[in-house]
């Protein structure tokens, strides 16, 4: 039988991912980091929870291997499984024990997606036994020093039938996030869609009154990232309103009532 690794190359970034500081996220972090503490991430839709793990786990040199979580993912989706290769039996690591042996950063990202039998897998590895059991194959990896565990999701979608355990809950390290104050948002606006800062202003503006929505039926306001998409689309030529409309409108509702409230919005920037 043979074993069948994903390459830890794959997972490397090649340059450093841009990240702008809200608080001491960063110092909180590297102290967990160091302590050899998991990290849990709370913050809503497109705030930069991901950015920032990107930049940490470039900060601190680690390979990154991210886990889009969601409701068909498996303990084998996860740990790894046997498949067939012709005629011969391969074990094939999944991403989270290529991140353990790797002794790098293992993400799952909207964790409250998978099932909960799956988030369990993860148990062994937040405690003070750093290990990930392969019961398929009896065998008990033992994480390094240099590996942690990250996971994130979003409280405002909590239900009864989708939220982690308390059990799980405390096993990590909570770190929450929110959407950036308007000074620090328009420089992010600035940075990563590479518009002036006029235009950065009033995508900034627009944002912080449509989040004011919520108290009016949208269910979330419009995240960092879809203000980075609007002024990426601002950048490329398209007229503002067509862009933002594209981007912040409908993206996040099809209630042509709040649609047309969004539209007004926009229309009193641009």
């Amino acid at each position: 039988m043979a074993v069948e690794s994903q390459r830890v190359e794959d997972f490397r970034l090649t340059k450093e991912p841009y990240y702008l500081p809200l608080g001491n996220e960063v110092e909180l972090f590297e102290a967990a980091y160091s302590a050899r503490l998991p990290v849990m991430l709370k913050g809503p839709t497109g705030c930069g929870k991901t950015r920032f793990v990107e930049h940490m786990s470039w900060r601190l040199g680690r390979t990154l291997v991210t886990v889009a979580c969601h409701e068909d993912l498996t303990a084998s989706d996860l740990v790894g499984k046997y498949t067939l290769r012709g005629d011969e039996t391969i074990w094939q690591d999944g991403p989270l024990t290529t991140a353990v042996k790797a002794g790098g950063i293992a993400y799952l990202d909207e964790v409250v997606e998978a099932r909960k039998d799956t988030t369990v897998v993860i148990h062994p590895l937040t405690d003070d036994r750093r290990v990930l059991p392969l019961e398929k194959k009896g065998e008990i990896v033992q994480a390094p020093e240099d590996f942690q565990l990250v996971i994130s999701y979003n409280p405002g979608y909590q239900s009864v039938l989708k939220d982690l355990k308390h059990s799980t809950k405390q096993r990590f390290v909570a770190i929450e996030f929110d959407y950036p104050p308007a000074d620090l948002e328009e420089t992010i606006l600035v940075s990563e869609a590479e518009i002036d800062t006029d235009t950065a202003a009033k995508l900034v503006k627009i944002g912080e009154k449509v989040r004011n929505l919520r108290t009016h039926g949208l269910e979330e306001g419009v995240s960092t990232r879809l203000l980075v998409y609007a002024g990426q689309l601002i950048q490329s030529g398209v007229e503002p309103v067509v862009a933002c409309e594209a981007t912040i409108c409908k993206p996040i509702t099809d209630d042509v009532e709040m649609q047309r409230s969004i539209v007004e919005i926009i229309a009193t920037q641009f």
